[in-house]
């Protein structure tokens, strides 16, 4: 355990890495873990729920009269009127770990009357740790980590995640894509939201955007950010975002931009910024299926 880190990180710390062993040694023959779906694409292994009980008796047995919040078995274990609630996703991107593509996480949080104090997120299979404590900074291995220097849109590098669930709205993401996509450098996609959040407080991408999240997805990943000198929040900017399923992160003036092209797009904006919305994704649809009719009309490229 590292003397610099808060007594409740080294724990966490201590959690995390006994969850990453969990899954690295599943890792070497993915073949072999039993997957069962929650949902239509949407996956639980037998690593999820093993990483999740070791974490959960890690915290419990340092912290027993604390409360628990994880992915697979919610609010069963732990307190449940404790001031102090860990937030849990044993292996964020599990679709990822299925497949073998090597972007995956461990991230565990932790909220002391709602707000979130303590964070740790923890990268397998590059053995990245992030950490941060409230009002101490974000580290990553140590070192401490700042948000990206950029200040204007034109040029960065964005995250984000697509709608996977049958039901999400296709069609309105399909609409902010197509307005956040020309102003930018690149998007990308990589499949963990803890992660990606990580990611914006270490500068290596310039900025998050996704909805359809849970508390567990982003809780200590916002933490990194905020503790990194970046701002998260909902679309409209609302700072109380953690039960939103929606979030904005990003350095400050990046921060700001992306409120201004998203806000319309939130649940939570008023009535007026919805008919906006709901006009643009009106015109990008048509613009699409104007396109594919175009492309359907013309003749095919000789062989």
């Amino acid at each position: 355990m590292s003397p610099n880190l808060h007594p409740m990180v080294n724990v966490a710390v201590k959690a995390a890495r006994l969850a990453g062993n969990i899954i690295n040694r599943a890792a070497l023959d993915v073949e072999a873990v039993r997957i069962s779906q929650k949902q239509v694409n949407d996956f639980v292994t037998e690593v999820d729920q093993a990483a999740e009980q070791v974490i959960i008796e890690t915290l419990l047995a340092a912290y027993p009269g604390h409360g628990i919040m994880a992915e697979e078995s919610g609010s069963e274990h732990g307190a449940q009127d404790s001031e102090y609630v860990w937030i849990i996703d044993p292996l964020d991107g599990t679709t990822n770990f299925i497949h073998g593509f090597p972007s995956y996480c461990v991230s565990i949080g932790l909220a002391v009357r709602g707000k979130m104090e303590q964070a740790v997120v923890y990268d397998p299979t590059r053995n990245d740790l992030f950490t941060a404590t409230k009002g101490r900074g974000a580290f990553l291995n140590d070192r401490r980590i700042r948000v990206s220097k950029r200040t204007d849109l034109t040029g960065t590098l964005l995250a984000t995640g697509f709608p996977f669930r049958k039901g999400d709205n296709f069609p309105r993401y399909l609409a902010m894509l197509a307005d956040i996509m020309p102003r930018t450098a690149g998007l990308r996609r990589p499949g963990a939201a803890a992660l990606d959040l990580a990611y914006v407080a270490a500068g290596r991408t310039d900025g998050f955007f996704e909805s359809g999240l849970k508390p567990w997805d982003i809780a200590a990943g916002s933490l990194l950010v905020t503790e990194a000198g970046g701002l998260i929040g909902n679309f409209t900017g609302e700072a109380d975002y953690l039960d939103h399923g929606e979030c904005i992160a990003a350095p400050p003036r990046i921060y700001g931009q992306l409120v201004s092209i998203l806000a319309r797009y939130s649940q939570f904006a008023p009535a007026h910024d919805k008919s906006l919305a709901s006009e643009r994704i009106r015109e990008v649809q048509e613009q699409v299926q104007s396109e594919h009719a175009a492309s359907a009309a013309s003749p095919a490229d000789p062989d």
